[in-house]
């Protein structure tokens, strides 16, 4: 690994000598940008503060190892998906509509896993984009600062600084900011631009056919289950954000964590009107929202419950519950279902 280690940052400092030394870096900080400022032209260096860590991009990123699926679809939106050097974590099918391109980036990790630091050294990338606090270990691809000390800058989803923590103010404005921040690293701020703009007007024309009631409807957001146990959407994430936006209240507002481990007698007893059912395709039990009806429906327990003895479901990819590409979508699929079941 010492040859691979060394050969890696030759590859990021010829790629930073080729984009200069300049002093006229510019610094990010945290917050909303401006559009002004995301659709300015590209500059290289720049500094951005990023999970409370200050990461200098000297130039234009050309060799990416994305570390989950949903990263890599954020860069395809982009344009630059063919930049994208690997790609790891596969949550569940890739939509049709880019998975042409996606098919052809070299997935660096086993079924179900994430990528290893060797592995991801193989790849020699120039950047290192990951939506989960827990794949930057040295367990898994190796720390930030681990990859900063080897020439390799990082960018880590504000929405995931520490693995399932709730975040404050978490919201689509924050996502959004995301992809003007990845348009500037990867030198196409007008695509992030573009992509936030085109996200919002998605969001907020669902938004504007939500069905008014008297009183909101309680909603479960159900993600899987680990032996048994229902894990399910807390505060402090999109799935809550998206609650508050359509005027329903997730049952597990109050829980720790943004993905918070419950318990069925705890469904029960909060008795929600709506169970949103994240269909996921990655394999393992009880993932797909037909495997997750089957089993409310034969559990004694939660085959009592209202909302699932007169199937008040609603389905949505699994991915569109996580910050990505398709999180926006999940409104309208929400609001429709939502508006239908009256």
């Amino acid at each position: 690994m010492k040859t691979k280690t060394i050969s890696i940052i030759g590859t990021a400092l010829a790629v930073f000598a080729v984009a200069g030394c300049a002093d006229n870096s510019t610094s990010g900080s945290d917050g909303k940008a401006s559009a002004t400022a995301a659709s300015a032209a590209a500059a290289y260096p720049f500094t951005l503060k990023n999970c409370g860590t200050d990461v200098t991009y000297k130039a234009q990123p050309e060799k990416v190892v994305t570390l989950n699926q949903t990263a890599a679809e954020i860069l395809i939106h982009l344009g630059v998906g063919d930049r994208i050097a690997g790609t790891g974590y596969e949550i569940e099918k890739t939509p049709p509509a880019i998975a042409a391109q996606y098919e052809k980036i070299p997935v660096l990790s086993a079924p179900g896993a994430e990528i290893k630091h060797e592995k991801l050294l193989e790849a020699q990338p120039d950047f290192v984009y990951g939506s989960f606090a827990s794949m930057f270990t040295k367990e898994q691809s190796g720390e930030r600062k681990q990859l900063h000390d080897l020439g390799v800058p990082t960018y880590l989803t504000e929405f995931d600084c520490t693995y399932h923590e709730s975040v404050a103010d978490a919201d689509f404005g924050m996502l959004f900011e995301e992809y003007r921040r990845l348009g500037r690293i990867m030198g196409v701020p007008d695509a992030g631009e573009k992509l936030a703009t085109e996200q919002k007007a998605v969001v907020d024309k669902a938004v504007g056919t939500v069905k008014k009631r008297d009183k909101p409807l309680k909603v479960m957001w159900f993600y899987s289950t680990y032996e048994g146990t229902p894990w399910a959407a807390g505060p402090g994430g999109l799935p809550q954000h998206i609650s508050e936006l359509v005027g329903v209240e997730n049952i597990f507002a109050d829980a720790k964590t943004k993905w918070a481990e419950v318990s069925w007698d705890e469904v029960a007893a909060r008795n929600p009107d709506v169970i949103i059912l994240a269909d996921l395709t990655r394999g393992e039990p009880n993932d797909t929202a037909q495997e997750k009806t089957a089993l409310l429906k034969k559990d004694p327990l939660t085959s009592k419950l209202a909302a699932v003895k007169g199937d008040r479901f609603i389905t949505i990819p699994g991915s569109h519950m996580d910050p990505g590409y398709g999180s926006a979508s999940a409104v309208p699929v929400l609001v429709d279902g939502l508006n239908k079941l009256g």
